[in-house]
């Protein structure tokens, strides 16, 4: 319990940080990188003008995440998994306002899970395995954005993601794709229900990405 209650009291924080980083990538392909600063009310400091997510959102994001973390993330997985929960914040917020997934952001986040994953585990063959885990995803994204409606920010994305998800064994990776597809789903059922889109509307798949690599990391780490 006191764990998760640090967790979100460290995510509110971050949140506050993060909010800038929202801002500044969350602009439609082709457009130069935002440069407002927001305040955590979503208003810019320098012309008040209303800008990014709505007034905490981006925060209360990043405490429910501290708080899962914080509750129920094993010591050892920690500093990857915040990693991916700071970048993850970021780059759902930014793929749900544009449907982009930056490579400003998703190739530091690879980067950083490259050099967090040896220190997290350090059996060759665990890293063998997120290797792979890292490249099958990366391939089937791949394809699923040639031949289907995804992007290639979502193919950039899981290399990183299968490689965390690889973690916790092939079981928490298929659990991984299971979930995201499920979270994915989810929300697009809410999001006509509510007639907030149509059968046609072009969704966010990041978010769903994001949330179903931690869902699955979280059951492994309980089993």
């Amino acid at each position: 319990m006191t764990g998760a209650v640090v967790g979100a009291v460290l995510g509110l924080f971050a949140g506050a940080l993060l909010r800038p980083a929202v801002a500044r990538y969350a602009v439609p392909p082709g457009e130069p990188w935002g440069s407002c600063l927001p305040t955590p009310l979503g208003r810019c400091v320098r012309h008040g003008e209303r800008t990014g997510p709505p007034p905490l959102a981006v925060e209360a994001v990043a405490a429910a995440l501290g708080a899962a973390l914080g509750g129920w993330a094993p010591g050892r997985w920690l500093p990857l998994l915040v990693w991916l929960a700071l970048f993850g914040t970021v780059l759902g917020f930014v793929d749900a306002a544009v449907k982009r997934l930056p490579d400003a952001l998703t190739l530091p986040l690879f980067l950083g899970t490259a050099v967090l994953v040896p220190l997290t585990d350090h059996r060759p063959a665990v890293w063998l395995r997120c290797a792979l885990a890292a490249g099958v995803l990366g391939l089937l994204f791949l394809l699923l954005a040639l031949l289907a409606p995804m992007g290639l920010g979502d193919a950039k994305l899981a290399p990183s993601l299968g490689a965390a998800l690889a973690l916790g064994g092939w079981r928490a990776v298929y659990g991984g794709l299971f979930y995201m597809w499920l979270v994915a789903g989810l929300w697009a059922v809410a999001l006509l229900v509510l007639r907030r889109a149509g059968r046609r509307t072009e969704l966010a798949f990041g978010p769903a990405m994001l949330l179903g690599t931690l869902a699955a990391l979280l059951a492994a780490a309980h089993r």
